[in-house]
């Protein structure tokens, strides 16, 4: 069955709101918001209190806000790989917003967490930089492609690895579970297969520095084209049909999406949540799904995977907010 964190589950009472949004700035802060508009998977309800980040430190200091005042926070970059519940959000939600890029001469590109990696992708092959051209086409911000250590198959034709976003990953400035602020490096994040110390901790990515090389422009387009042909080929198109991406986590020589097609399982849907007909292991919102028909589903092809097969399918999203019914 699935599981869910217990933070933003608990009513606050309305004076702890307001201390909260006293120390925020009141032309980037909402009330009672929504936050599935800022989801790709479209669900969820609403946030407590909903406020745009705009710098890393901005980022930093509003949950310093919380935690002065107990309250629980959640950072939300483009949304991907998270279903919120359908009771919201009982705290701050904080959209990451911090977007500022410097680069220097020596190929080295600091830009800050709330930065999506498509735009990042853009600027850097147009400027002859060469190494995040491989992960075009996944929804990510900066902060979400070094917490999930972003990965996509080496370029085609040969297809021969697995690249990790850790390859052209130098350091970043995080704020530590205690509040500080400080650099840490690679052995610091702990890079893994879908797994960093982020994961583990509530420390939180506030602007990374990658290192990369001089490449050719050309070669570094037909990269960008191939890459965008496979995926569009193989997923479903997040304008079209919302997902939160792969729901399950890999089973290493098996495939998690594999065992969910040979459970005949394709086109499945409960509501308004199905599983593709392209992904197996990707479930899409067909207009109106809610979070419970989204877990119903993933409790359903857990059950028929175990069943079939003797193997536990592990949820590779996160599970925010309340699920009770808002």
């Amino acid at each position: 069955m699935t599981t869910a964190t217990n933070r933003g589950t608990r009513p606050v009472p309305a004076a702890t709101l307001d201390a909260v949004a006293e120390r925020l700035s009141p032309t980037r802060l909402r009330r009672v918001a929504a936050i599935a508009p800022y989801t790709t998977f479209r669900i969820g309800g609403p946030a407590d209190l909903l406020y745009d980040a705009d710098t890393g430190d901005d980022l930093a200091e509003a949950i310093d806000s919380a935690e002065s005042a107990g309250v629980d926070w959640f950072v939300l970059g483009l949304g991907a790989n998270v279903l919120v519940g359908d009771g919201g959000y009982r705290g701050l939600v904080i959209r990451n917003r911090a977007r500022h890029v410097t680069w220097h001469s020596d190929g080295r590109c600091i830009a800050e967490s709330g930065t999506v990696m498509a735009d990042l992708i853009r600027d850097a092959v147009s400027a002859g930089w060469s190494g995040l051209e491989h992960y075009v086409g996944i929804p990510s911000t900066v902060g979400g492609a070094i917490w999930q250590n972003l990965h996509f198959l080496s370029p085609a034709p040969d297809r021969e690895r697995t690249m990790f976003i850790a390859e052209v990953f130098d350091s970043c400035r995080v704020r530590r579970e205690s509040g500080e602020r400080t650099t840490v490096d690679a052995s610091y994040v702990g890079f893994g297969y879908d797994d960093t110390v982020f994961h583990h901790t509530r420390d939180v990515v506030l602007d990374v520095t990658f290192r990369l090389a001089r490449g050719d422009v050309f070669d570094m387009h037909r990269i960008l084209q191939e890459n965008l042909s496979w995926r569009g080929a193989r997923h479903p198109w997040l304008e079209h049909h919302p997902s939160a991406g792969s729901i399950f986590k890999k089973i290493e020589g098996i495939g998690a999406g594999r065992l969910v097609d040979q459970c005949g399982l394709k086109g499945f849907r409960i509501g308004d949540a199905q599983i593709s007909h392209i992904h197996a292991n990707i479930m899409v919102n067909l207009g109106h799904a809610s979070a419970t028909d989204v877990r119903a589903l993933i409790a359903h092809a857990q059950r028929a995977v175990f069943e079939k097969f003797g193997h536990h399918l592990e949820p590779e999203i996160g599970f925010i907010g309340s699920f009770d019914p808002p």
